[in-house]
């Protein structure tokens, strides 16, 4: 078994090689021709299911269509929406093969017709609507921000999802205000951390955070009271506030919606945002939908009207690409980009990752071992045994099933910030 690892890293070292031989001089990624296409690195999904269903292949340059901008990527953004993804746990899933991942930052390298605004060699932020996860994209000039100067590509890569969805529930939603409590599930995640951030914007306001216990030396002085995610947060919380809070993000679903609903005050306001209670396996599971989806609180209007409470739902996404409120969000992203000028905000990127180390990165958010936002960087070079396992020159991705056992040989070492 020991001969065979060898045999696979010096293997993937040569291959690694091989692919530098390919890749311009000025180090500007892998892209190169194939008779006359030309070709660029990108993460494809072949199917819903497991991280086997994962690989890097090589696929053909999109170029800008009419109001499209095409961005030279550097790095992108891996969010938990992302691992549903994979999974198939979504609402209406687009067919497979597809290149996953809704955000990226980079260099504009081309401008189709009716772009105005932007110009060849910015640095610039974007959402996509799916994939992100390539060396190139192309996506609609609404949906493209420009970077800060002093703003890191990894630090842009981790801005929009995030900070948007933070920004959107707690002053668009819940209109936040000066001395309001809030209560924030996943403390210590992209969302999370954002949103203890923009809660240390406005005066006098109390965060009740949970989070796994071995993070929260890291995030203890983002947030005023923390609690175990698996304890009883919500006596936790009653014996500091007897009242309760008067705002409640939940990404969990679950019994936490009951939960949430508990602690409102009068005019309060619940939001859920995600239902990562769903993803207990590597594979989309039955079992845990429907657990999930029955210990879901059935809301009685009725009962809301008369305790004075309001529940509400928020997906970016869907604003974004299926309602088309991409001015509302412009707006938002500019007065995020100035709390960031001003330093009173700033994203927290947890790792570096290769694209070929895309499934060690699912791996992690999957174990909630993440502390702020993971990051694929299309620049980085891969550790050869996690190179191994992801890259595939097939499209299709027809790639054998991984061997049982077979992630428990493999380093998992990326870059920490």
């Amino acid at each position: 078994m020991a001969k065979e690892g060898v045999e696979k890293a010096e293997e993937t070292e040569q291959m690694i090689e091989k692919e530098a031989v390919k890749e311009p001089a000025e180090g500007g990624g892998g892209s190169h021709r194939l008779g006359d296409a030309q070709e660029m690195r990108a993460v494809v999904l072949a199917g819903f299911g497991g991280l086997n269903k994962l690989r890097v292949t090589r696929k053909a340059m999109p170029e800008p269509q009419d109001g499209e901008l095409k961005i030279r990527v550097k790095a992108c953004g891996l969010n938990f929406i992302d691992l549903m993804v994979r999974q198939g746990n979504i609402d209406n899933p687009p067919k497979t093969p597809l290149v996953p991942g809704f955000e990226c930052s980079g260099i504009v390298e081309a401008l189709g017709d009716s772009v105005k605004g932007f110009e060849i060699g910015d640095r610039v932020m974007a959402f996509v609507n799916y994939n992100a996860w390539a060396e190139v994209v192309c996506t609609p000039v609404e949906f493209v921000y420009k970077v800060p100067d002093d703003m890191s590509f990894s630090e842009a890569a981790a801005f929009p999802v995030n900070f948007v969805t933070a920004y959107m529930m707690l002053f668009e939603v819940a209109n936040l205000r000066e001395g309001m409590s809030v209560l924030v599930h996943s403390a210590g995640g992209g969302v999370g951390q954002a949103v203890a951030q923009l809660c240390s914007t406005v005066p006098n306001v109390t965060v009740f955070g949970t989070a796994s216990t071995f993070k929260h030396e890291a995030i203890k002085d983002s947030v005023t009271h923390l609690f175990d995610r698996n304890a009883d947060y919500v006596q936790e919380v009653k014996r500091i506030s007897a009242e309760g809070v008067d705002i409640v993000l939940d990404c969990l679903c679950g019994d936490n919606t009951g939960k949430g609903l508990s602690l409102l005050k009068p005019l309060g306001t619940y939001i859920l945002y995600g239902s990562s209670n769903m993803v207990t396996g590597e594979t989309k599971s039955f079992f845990s939908f429907a657990k999930s989806w029955w210990q879901v609180e059935k809301v009685n209007p009725i009962k809301l009207y008369e305790e004075n409470k309001v529940i509400a739902g928020f997906s970016l996404l869907n604003l974004l690409f299926k309602q088309g409120r991409a001015g509302l969000i412009r707006g938002v992203v500019d007065k995020l980009i100035g709390l960031y000028n001003q330093k009173k905000v700033k994203p927290v990127v947890d790792s570096l990752w290769a694209l070929e180390e895309v499934k060690e990165a699912m791996q992690r958010i999957h174990d909630r071992g993440n502390i702020g936002k993971l990051i694929l960087d299309v620049e980085k070079t891969p550790t050869p045994l996690m190179a191994n396992d992801s890259t595939e020159t097939s499209e299709a991705g027809e790639e054998e099933e991984d061997h049982e056992g077979d992630s428990e040989n493999k380093e998992r070492t990326p870059f920490i910030q």
